[in-house]
């Protein structure tokens, strides 16, 4: 299979490897042409820690670099059979993109972006052939985190998820189809265990290194949300819990913090600058969190409360099923469990209660429950 990568940062250096591995003829085009060979260069080292630590062998190694090419404009395209888009997360850029690459591309190609957060329909629209328009989201790192979310549009022909479903299973991959929502699903669902832990932190009722121990030592976590922001870049996650309230019509459940925004705004953006919630410098020790059982039980409750709340919710309005709903937190984000089994353990009735009592301190929408969850 011919396949197009536009962009060659993390993400969409990281998709060509995962097309090249299986087997796919490559082309990986980037507007800074100086980027592709950054990425090539960065990815040949790569693959080598990988034949060092005996993962792959050489041969597969010197096959993975031979099925990839660089394209030096969007012209060169013209024989690729799919296209994933994995550049800025604007929506004018993408569009631009998309419709001068239908000039010269086949009728058949398939269009696809590695959006996490614009509309898959709204991309879709502005195409003279929106059905062969569709999402197709890989979690970074893209060759090491199994799941892609797969988002057709309101435009999409009917039988391309299924396609891209199953191409995606030859891949290697866990792939789940969602609907085009904001978010789609993990990233929705994941919102509160960001936001709720920042209004925790916000309102000195704990410190992050404590909300972090919470949730990893009650919840079995792999990492906290104050670690996870600084791994996945505070600004980052600033801009999608931004996008996601916007086009959810300023829905108070998913108001942005103003801490992580002050934090973006100092460019505190985490691992990446050196410095976020907890400081990477060298010789720096990491705070050790000052331990409050009483105190770690209420923030777990709070926040998985919201989590699970989210989950249930998502089923309700269908925006998958509860096998891809489970699915996709385990494999997206590394949650320890799927959270409507997670409700079901902790009991609903628990889950609605401690809700209702935050509902009742706070007096904000932000704690409403889902229709569904009382009926659980």
């Amino acid at each position: 299979m011919k396949v197009g990568i536009i962009g060659a940062g993390t993400m969409g250096i990281g998709i060509a490897q995962v097309a090249a591995t299986n087997g796919c003829k490559v082309w990986v085009y980037d507007a800074n042409a100086k980027q592709v060979e950054t990425a090539t260069v960065g990815l040949e080292k790569t693959l080598t820690k990988l034949v060092d630590k005996q993962k792959i062998s050489a041969e597969k190694m010197t096959e993975i670099l031979a099925n990839i090419s660089i394209a030096t404009e969007l012209k060169d395209f013209k024989d690729c059979e799919l296209i994933i888009e994995a550049i800025i997360e604007n929506k004018e850029i993408k569009t631009k993109v998309f419709t001068e690459l239908e000039n010269y591309v086949s009728e058949s190609c398939v269009l696809s972006s590695n959006t996490s957060s614009i509309s898959i329909t709204s991309l879709g629209a502005e195409l003279k052939k929106p059905e062969r328009f569709i999402g197709i989201h890989f979690f970074n790192p893209a060759p090491l985190m199994p799941l892609v979310e797969v988002i057709p549009s309101l435009l999409t022909e009917k039988t391309l998820a299924e396609k891209i479903y199953n191409l995606m299973k030859e891949w290697g991959k866990i792939p789940v189809i969602a609907k085009d929502i904001p978010g789609f699903i993990v990233n929705r669902i994941a919102r509160p265990y960001y936001g709720e832990g920042l209004r925790i932190v916000e309102e000195n009722i704990a410190t992050p290194e404590q909300v972090d121990e919470a949730m990893k030592t009650l919840g079995n976590f792999k990492m906290g949300p104050f670690e996870l922001m600084d791994l996945i870049g505070v600004d980052v996650n600033f801009a999608v819990t931004t996008t996601v309230y916007k086009d959810y019509f300023y829905d108070p459940k998913y108001k942005p913090s103003l801490l992580q925004q002050r934090m973006s705004e100092a460019k505190l953006h985490g691992r990446k600058t050196g410095k976020g919630f907890y400081d990477y410098s060298e010789g720096t020790e990491k705070p050790i969190a000052q331990k409050d059982d009483a105190l770690y039980q209420q923030i777990f409750l709070r926040i998985i409360s919201m989590l699970i709340n989210e989950a249930v919710e998502a089923k309700r309005l269908g925006v998958a099923n509860d096998e891809d709903i489970e699915l996709a937190m385990q494999k997206g984000v590394n949650y320890p469990k799927g959270l409507l089994n997670w409700g079901k353990e902790i009991g609903y009735a628990k889950i609605s209660e401690t809700l209702q009592d935050l509902y009742g301190e706070y007096q904000e929408e932000r704690y409403r429950q889902s229709p569904l969850l009382r009926k659980m």
